[in-house]
């Protein structure tokens, strides 16, 4: 496998504060990577230096070998990089198929004059209702979001992400505020996609599932790298039981993962 994704030896100060404190991994092609670690240990600022949301005080961000630093949001999105946020924000005025719609058609909206001259969208609602299929959220298609649960919600901002044909999707707590069936099948849903040929990093605190479908770890912890490989063995690193579980809790995750 090639790295997809580099990330060499980034920082991110904030007032003097270190958020990200010289971090380095890389992401390989068709991986599944698990960003995991405490609250506050710097994975969604992580995520914000890749999409650009955040700009690195030092370090880069390489995409199939080629630099992001510098570049705007929409340029990385174009480039390759779609995120899937922790707090879903649908268009709440249109239709679930319509949000998705909307998605699958970016390319047409990069300027007025191409918007104008690109009115119809029977290719974008069809892939809008494919991928809506494919999440299992089709019969919802022309609700309103404001009338979904949270379950379909999660489901929805997954479709919209898949829409713009990412080589890498960012994964940002899917399964938080799921309970623990919709938590399991959206994580099976979320291995189907990379399964399918999707590069992913998932950051998530539902260990249980992270341990299950993820094939490699990063943790994060104060800002800095702490451990990283084959997930059962990080579990067992005596630093990542101290930082981000406590003992007891680590080896509870490890034994639950074994069993499963």
């Amino acid at each position: 496998m090639s790295a997809l994704l580099s990330v060499g030896a980034v920082s991110v100060q904030f007032a003097g504060v270190t958020a990200i404190d010289n971090v380095s991994f890389d992401v390989q092609q068709g991986e599944l990577l698990g960003l995991i670690g405490p609250n506050g240990a710097g994975k969604t600022t992580m995520l914000r230096v890749i999409t650009g949301v955040v700009r690195q005080t030092s370090g880069t961000v390489l995409l199939e070998g080629r630099s992001l630093d510098g570049l705007p949001i929409h340029l990385r999105i174009r480039r390759g990089l779609a995120l899937s946020q922790q707090i879903v924000k649908p268009f709440r005025g249109m239709s679930v198929i319509d949000n998705v719609a909307l998605a699958a058609g970016a390319r047409k909206t990069t300027s007025p004059v191409k918007a104008l001259f690109n009115l119809r969208r029977e290719r974008e609602l069809k892939i809008g209702h494919e991928l809506l299929s494919r999440l299992g959220i089709e019969p919802q298609a022309n609700e309103s979001p404001e009338t979904q649960p949270m379950g379909i919600l999660k489901r929805l901002e997954l479709a919209r992400s898949l829409a713009l044909t990412p080589r890498l999707l960012l994964l940002d707590e899917p399964l938080a505020g799921l309970n623990s069936k919709e938590a399991r099948l959206l994580a099976d849903t979320i291995t189907e996609i990379n399964r399918s040929g999707t590069t992913i990093i998932l950051i998530e605190h539902n260990l249980g599932e992270v341990l299950r479908v993820c094939h490699r770890l990063v943790v994060l912890d104060n800002g800095a790298k702490i451990a990283a490989g084959e997930p059962a063995a990080v579990m067992n690193n005596p630093t990542v039981r101290a930082a981000y579980l406590g003992t007891g809790a680590a080896a509870q995750a490890g034994e639950q993962h074994a069993a499963a």
